[in-house]
């Protein structure tokens, strides 16, 4: 009997559980980041999405480094669901928009039938999970903007920072582990050879 690889192991289930700690407790200073910075960006408020990726980096990194269905999607929404318990302004919504946003880079990991993990695969992923960020906040936070001059702009420019952000950062991120040896026990790691 061969063991299935896509079965979760316990090593598994730890660390995307770390990662989206790690990454709940981070949103919520970003969250304080995101209201500070209100100001700088009001001469067109949609381009302050370009710190939006920040909160879609556990998606990504999670299923790059976990590589299994689900990764990206319960990565996302834990960081969401600790978000939320340590207290935002958004309350316990942030908690449907982390699933949102986690399915995003899912979808992207997905349609790869979680075979591919490297650079294209993650701005894939990043772009995705920007681009279901950007559909959850058109219809929950911006139905009442202005089509054109906030609500598409808001979405090309979540979308962008998404794929950079989440996407290139996550995948720098791993580059960056995988040398010290924390990923051995993960596809990641065994790819050190060839990096």
């Amino acid at each position: 009997m061969t063991d299935n690889p896509n079965r979760w192991r316990t090593i598994d289930i730890v660390v995307a559980s770390v990662i989206a700690v790690a990454f709940g407790v981070i949103f919520w200073a970003w969250n304080t980041v995101w209201s500070v910075t209100e100001g700088a960006f009001a001469f067109f408020p949609p381009s302050q999405t370009i710190l939006y990726g920040v909160w879609l980096i556990p998606a990504v990194l999670g299923g790059l480094i976990v590589r299994k269905p689900g990764a990206a999607l319960y990565t996302e929404l834990v960081a969401a669901i600790v978000s939320a318990l340590l207290g935002n302004a958004w309350g316990a919504t942030v908690i449907p928009q982390g699933l949102v946003q986690g399915l995003g880079a899912e979808l992207a990991f997905a349609a790869l039938r979680y075979r591919s993990f490297s650079l294209v695969p993650a701005l894939l992923a990043g772009a995705l999970t920007g681009l279901s960020a950007s559909i959850y906040d058109f219809f929950v936070w911006n139905s009442e903007a202005a089509l054109w001059s906030y609500r598409v702009p808001y979405a090309a420019l979540t979308v962008v920072s998404g794929t950079i952000l989440a996407g290139l950062g996550s995948w720098a991120l791993v580059r960056a582990l995988v040398p010290t040896g924390v990923l051995d026990r993960f596809g990641a790691g065994r790819e050190r050879a060839t990096i």
